[in-house]
């Protein structure tokens, strides 16, 4: 027995050299707020409300701010999620006459989303910036009606995946995947005789290296191409992309852009960062380009081929290599927000702010 004030050896958690957590034993809290950042963007940004439904297009446009604090504590396959937030994101209005193009502007404000509150829906505020005419009030009655469900839903799902581990819900899902295994092969005594002939055959990893190089895409990653019409020369939409003032205007984000080749760039108030490669003016740019909540390390290849076959108008061919199929956090839509943040929040806001033609 230990003598008094020692304790007992077996029965005290000793902290590891390697800092490692052995079977989960301590509590594990994990930062959640940049990736509840990542996740809310994703889930809220670019979603369509009215698509010209009595001559009116209604959409969310940025998630504005995002305060407070979100953590998942896990032990044990026991997941413990907390998290205090308030959000705003903005919306916009178009409406579509004899006599012109109206265009209202409001937000949508999430005061308090808790995970004490997690089974019932936050209250969610509809307001117009400016002045409140026939045009804004119609917009507001439009989002409360039809924006509204759509917002709350999607918060619904951030709540779900929270409440499933967040970040670390692909940790924890790995780490059944032995337990499940050993009960199909009868027991834990033969449990672990996978594991030894694995660790055992080392030989066909450089095989498998080889098979992926000659490859047309490395596996887990995809590419994206599309080709893009606009009525502008060539040089004008060349100077609208490395442009950091435009991007400032036609996005409503922050921006910082380097014009010289190994100059870095960043999108969205940080949310795109990268450097530039090659840059050819009114004819390429070529970048090293990245979303934050990509795994570290993590870059894809945009390629924008600048081609103007007639005076006045400019065919753009983008393609973008090594694209992950997953982000860091395990969402698997990483490509198909990446092909709709081209299309809808850069391609089709240049157009409409600059009038480069549909």
């Amino acid at each position: 027995m230990a003598k008094f004030g020692e304790g007992d050896a077996r029965w005290i958690v000793q902290e590891r050299a390697d800092g490692a957590n052995v079977h989960n034993w301590h509590w594990a809290e994990r930062d959640c707020l940049e990736w509840s950042r990542a996740r809310l963007s994703a889930l809220l940004v670019g979603l369509p409300v009215l698509s010209g439904e009595g001559g009116l297009t209604l959409r969310t446009t940025t998630l504005d701010k995002l305060d407070g604090e979100a953590y998942v504590n896990i032990r044990k396959g026991k997941v413990i999620p907390g998290y205090e937030l308030s959000l705003t994101l903005s919306w916009e209005a178009e409406a579509t006459s004899e006599s012109g193009v109206a265009k209202v502007t409001g937000a949508a404000e999430v005061p308090y989303l808790a995970d004490e509150n997690a089974d019932e829906d936050p209250e969610l505020r509809i307001t117009v910036r400016g002045d409140e005419d026939a045009l804004a009030r119609r917009a507001k009655d439009a989002f409360i009606a039809r924006g509204k469900p759509l917002v709350l839903e999607k918060i619904r799902e951030y709540v779900a995946t929270m409440a499933k581990g967040g970040p670390a819900k692909d940790e924890l899902d790995s780490k059944k995947i032995p337990t499940k295994t050993a009960a199909a092969t009868g027991g834990t005594a033969t449990a672990p005789a996978p594991a030894v002939k694995e660790a055992a055959a080392p030989a066909p990893a450089p095989v498998s290296k080889e098979k992926k190089a000659k490859g047309k895409e490395k596996e887990g990653f995809k590419t994206i191409e599309m080709k893009e019409k606009f009525n502008c020369r060539s040089k004008d939409l060349y100077e609208i992309l490395m442009d950091e003032n435009r991007w400032k205007g036609f996005t409503q984000s922050n921006a910082r852009i380097s014009k010289e080749v190994g100059g870095q760039f960043s999108l969205f108030d940080g949310s795109i960062t990268g450097v530039n490669e090659e840059l050819q003016e009114g004819k390429l740019i070529v970048q090293k380009w990245r979303f934050g909540s990509w795994a570290d390390g993590v870059y894809s290849t945009v390629r924008l081929v600048f081609d103007e076959p007639e005076s006045g108008v400019t065919i753009i061919k983008l393609k973008q290599t090594d694209v992950p199929e997953e982000d860091r956090y395990g969402n698997s839509t990483v490509v198909e927000n990446t092909e709709r943040g081209w299309t809808e929040l850069i391609f089709q806001r240049i157009r409409a702010v600059f009038g480069f033609g549909i």
